[in-house]
Formats: structure tokens, C-alpha cells, sequence
């Protein structure tokens, strides 16, 4: 599981982030999100403006994005609430990063079901070229952190790069994305083998034909059923 722990608040932190504020390209999508809310109920914009601020920071610093205590504190003021409960929701959801990461953030699934399909040759992949977990390459492209569960159990081992899932890795798939990111190049999301979303790798094992086309299957059910409810 991730570390969680907030950068360090030391005056230079200050000196950085402690005017922050939302630019012309973020204010009106902050008002749209404040504007959702009654008076009173603010606080509830508080995990999308979080988001939103980590993404203001991350085009600020061409990196994937993190949240400076300053900048928490701002999302609290903007959402009528004291400055630890913004603090609290931050460090409790690892989509928010407490310390700067790398222009690609790769979040490693480490839990059972990934475990279990090669999680680790992917993480093999990963530290042969120099990517460690828990540290940024000194290129800043890369940072990686190991997490849980990220929901996509059938399609393991997998990896989320800043907002994009890459499913059904192996070491030489997993390498393939790194090189080709370093590169700027462009890289398949979602699985790397044959397979529609998280379908069986083979094609379809039942209702085969809704995959051609709206298939009723409903008179064969009903045939198949006729005089059982008696």
C-alpha cells in the first residue's frame, strides 16, 4: 500500500503555492462545481475541486499533478470548510498525491488478483528501467507507486498511467508502454492482448450472438421455460 504523508510545509512551500488560485482555464469548471451545491453544503465539492486543483498544478509543473498544503487550504476556503477535514479526504484517497510525481504516475496493483497473474514481472519491468517504487527518475517522467485494488480484477496484473488503465500486462507489454511514453510516442490503452474491455480473451462464451448484432434471446427463454411456474 502506498505511503501516505504530506510534503513537508516549509517556507519555500509557502513562497510557491501559497498565492494559488484558480486560473482562467479552472475557474469557471470551480464554479460549475461549487454551483451544484446549496449554501450551507459546500463542503461536499471538496473531493472534485481537489481533483481539479491537483490538475491545475500538474499543468503548472508538467507533471501528473500533487497537492501542496497551500493548495489544500485553498480548496477548504473555497469549500466553506476548516482546513483538516480538506486535509483528511486528501490523505485518506490515493488519486490525490501529497508529494510531486512525475510527468507519468504509474500506480502498481500489488493486490491479490494482479498478484497473482505476474504483478510482479510488471514490477520487474518497471525497476529494470530504473523506475523505483516510491521515487521519482531523475528525468521527472516516471514515479511509482505500489496501490490496492484498482477494480480491475479480470483483466490483471494491471496498471493505472495519471488517468488511464493498461490491463493484461506482462513484463515485455509493461516495457513496451514505458519505452514508448519515454518517447512521447503514442501507446494502446486499456488491454494489451486481443480482448474487447474485460470480455473472455477468446470472444464470447455465451449469448455469442449479441455480439454480432441486438440478438433476441427471449422466445428461446421463454420456450425453454414454458410450464415450469406451474
Amino acid at each position: 500500500m502506498a505511503e501516505r504523508h504530506f510534503a513537508p510545509d516549509v517556507p519555500e512551500l509557502r513562497e510557491r503555492w501559497g498565492a494559488f488560485a484558480w486560473d482562467a482555464k479552472h475557474a469557471p469548471r470551480a464554479a460549475e462545481i461549487l454551483a451544484r451545491y446549496p449554501e450551507g453544503r459546500k463542503a461536499s465539492a471538496v473531493m472534485p475541486l481537489l481533483d481539479l486543483a491537483q490538475r491545475q498544478v500538474g499543468e503548472e509543473t508538467g507533471t501528473q499533478g500533487w497537492l501542496p498544503i497551500p493548495v489544500i487550504e485553498f480548496v477548504a476556503a473555497e469549500c466553506a470548510m476548516p482546513p483538516m477535514r480538506a486535509l483528511e479526504v486528501a490523505s485518506f484517497y490515493t488519486m490525490y498525491n501529497l508529494v510531486p510525481v512525475g510527468r507519468y504516475h504509474i500506480q502498481l496493483c500489488g493486490t491479490t488478483p494482479c498478484m497473482l497473474r505476474g504483478s510482479d514481472d510488471v514490477l520487474a519491468a518497471c525497476e529494470s528501467r530504473g523506475i523505483k517504487k516510491g521515487y521519482t527518475t531523475p528525468d521527472g517522467l516516471f514515479t511509482l507507486t505500489e496501490v490496492e485494488c484498482l477494480g480491475a480484477c479480470a483483466n490483471a496484473p494491471m496498471v493505472q498511467i495519471n488517468d488511464d488503465n493498461y490491463e493484461d500486462l506482462t513484463a515485455d507489454s509493461m516495457g513496451a508502454v514505458i519505452d514508448a511514453l519515454a518517447k512521447g510516442e503514442p501507446v494502446k490503452k486499456g488491454p494489451q492482448i486481443d480482448r474487447q474491455t474485460s470480455c473472455p480473451e477468446d470472444g464470447p462464451t455465451s449469448l455469442k450472438k449479441m455480439a454480432e448484432r441486438n440478438y433476441d434471446y427471449r422466445p428461446q427463454w421463454n420456450a425453454a421455460h414454458a410450464g415450469t411456474d406451474a
